[in-house]
This record gives structure tokens, C-alpha cells and sequence, in this order.
């Protein structure tokens, strides 16, 4: 699985460079972050509509768009889902109250 966000986000690098017209992603880079940003609002918003419904199927959709368009803001701030999974790892093993408690320190 982790091989496939490595691979979508070097697509999405590559994508920085490409012409608006040719590309979905490059026309969101071109549009810039606020652009970036809606999408992802967006996004999460049909998740919970999805989620809210019931329909795993729909579910497992809007939540691949989520991802994808998280993944298109990450990049255009320079980060990658590595970050966010070294982040994911060092929580491991935590309590959610306690990762919260040192958060608030």
C-alpha cells in the first residue's frame, strides 16, 4: 500500500511541472492553494455525506478523493505522505489522550 502513495506522489511532482491544459493536478497547481484547499474541503465534506449514508462503497470512493487531493495539497507545500506516515508512526503506540496531553504542553 505504501508503494502506491510513493508512486502517486512522485506522479504528483512531476505533475508541478506540467502545462495546466494537459493535466488535472497541474491545472490545480496552476489554480494555486486556495484552489488546492476547496478541492480537499470539498472532499472531505462528500465523505461524511458518504459515511453519514452507509454505502461502503461510496464510502471507499470519496475518501480515495479525499486522499488524492490531500496528497496534491501536500505536495504543493513540499511534503509527501512520508511525513505524514513518520508522523502516524511516532504516535504509534500512544494513547490518543495521551498524544493529545503533550500536544497541549
Amino acid at each position: 500500500m505504501n508503494d502506491v502513495l510513493q508512486q502517486l506522489a512522485r506522479v504528483l511532482e512531476e505533475r508541478k511541472g506540467a502545462d495546466p491544459d494537459s493535466s488535472y493536478v497541474a491545472k490545480l497547481y496552476d489554480k494555486g492553494l486556495d484552489a488546492i484547499l476547496k478541492k480537499v474541503g470539498e472532499e472531505a465534506t462528500e465523505t461524511v455525506m458518504a459515511a453519514k449514508d452507509g454505502n461502503k462503497e461510496q464510502i471507499v470512493y470519496e475518501t480515495a478523493d479525499l486522499w488524492f487531493h490531500t496528497l496534491v495539497m501536500l505536495a504543493q507545500q513540499g511534503l509527501g505522505p512520508d511525513e505524514v506516515l513518520a508522523e502516524l508512526g511516532r504516535r504509534f503506540g500512544l494513547s490518543g489522550l495521551e498524544e493529545k496531553a503533550n500536544r497541549d504542553k
